[in-house]
């Protein structure tokens, strides 16, 4: 028996999905949720082998939702959505559903999925491709959302002062306090606006917005001083960049 859970805003979007599961009774569906909060929550509860999910949710995202669940289970995205969106969906999930969809299209996503014997390790691989394609998207680049024990917190990027790497996360720094993200440095480099944030450092990334001066520091690198006094490291390399991006 599979174990499944319905993840979209939409009640009548949870209903087509629940009827049309009704003819595959090896798949069972232990709770509907209504955003992404209550989804992160069901499936830390079931661990479900499925989940149906909307992308376009209020308060969280779909794919914020993924980023912030530990052990993924296997997606069939129920939504409509962006050109980013499609060619991550056709590389890396099980289906995607275009609303509205036909039972016949809703069919051919469950024997796609019933039909793929994949193992968890592989279907956690997934998703993390799945995202990481997704994040080329300039929808996903407004706002970076963490969890903080069992609390979700949404972070705008205009918010950030800057990042700093800390072992296998990174740590983003703002007035309210430095919040774990599990994600890497080159990842934030590559998606966080090159006109707003600048790698100066292998461990650092600053927002130029809130940089008050540049020190000269030992040897050839500088210092990077905040609007919140924190002193950057800046290396030769990450000087040459911040003084492009400055127009120096």
């Amino acid at each position: 028996m599979k174990r499944a859970l319905i993840i979209d805003d939409e009640p009548l979007a949870r209903m087509v999905v629940q009827e049309y599961l009704m003819p595959f009774k090896d798949i069972q569906v232990l709770q509907e949720c209504g955003d992404g909060f209550e989804g992160i929550k069901a499936i830390m509860q079931h661990q479900p082998d499925l989940i149906f999910l909307d992308v376009q949710m209020p308060k969280i995202n779909g794919f914020e939702m993924l980023e912030l669940v530990d052990q993924p289970p296997q997606v069939i995205f129920t939504t409509a959505f962006d050109e980013y969106a499609i060619k991550a969906f056709e590389a890396h999930a099980v289906d995607y559903l275009l609303k509205p969809f036909s039972r016949e299209r809703f069919n051919k996503a469950i024997e796609k999925y019933l039909s793929q014997a994949v193992i968890q390790p592989q279907a956690n691989k997934q998703t993390e491709q799945l995202l990481e394609a997704v994040a080329q998207s300039p929808s996903q680049h407004e706002r970076i959302v963490v969890k903080t024990g069992t609390k979700v917190k949404i972070i705008p990027v205009q918010d950030v002062e800057y990042l700093s790497a800390d072992d296998d996360y990174v740590s983003i720094h703002t007035a309210e306090g430095a919040f774990l993200k599990n994600k890497t440095m080159s990842f934030f480099e590559q998606t966080l606006d090159a006109r707003q944030f600048v790698r100066v450092h292998r461990s650092f990334i600053i927002s130029i917005p809130q940089i008050t001066r540049i020190d000269p520091y030992e040897k050839d690198t500088h210092l990077a001083i905040l609007k919140s006094g924190a002193k950057i490291p800046v290396s030769k390399s990450g000087y040459v960049k911040l003084r492009q991006v400055l127009g120096l």
